[in-house]
């Protein structure tokens, strides 16, 4: 699984690098670096929505408070 998070200058302001830093966490807490690979991107064009998140091709809006639900949802259910 690849997640994709948005640094972009919107993103950014919204608290990517937050968002980024929990799935790093979390991503370890789980056990899970040799299941999910983290990358960053720059813009995804939908900057309105909050920080902009992919899971393979699927786009999320995710926020530095909602990072945990989105990871047990999206994540963690997807790949143990």
């Amino acid at each position: 699984m690849k997640i994709t998070v948005c640094i972009g200058s919107s993103c950014h302001v919204k608290g990517s690098r937050q968002v980024v830093e929990a799935l790093q966490s979390l991503i370890k807490e789980n056990c899970l670096e040799d299941k999910v690979e983290l990358g960053g991107t720059f813009c995804l064009g939908k900057c309105q929505e909050g920080v902009c998140v992919t899971i393979d091709d699927n786009f999320f809006s995710v926020s530095p408070d909602t990072v945990n639900d989105f990871f047990n949802t999206e994540v963690t259910a997807k790949v143990k």
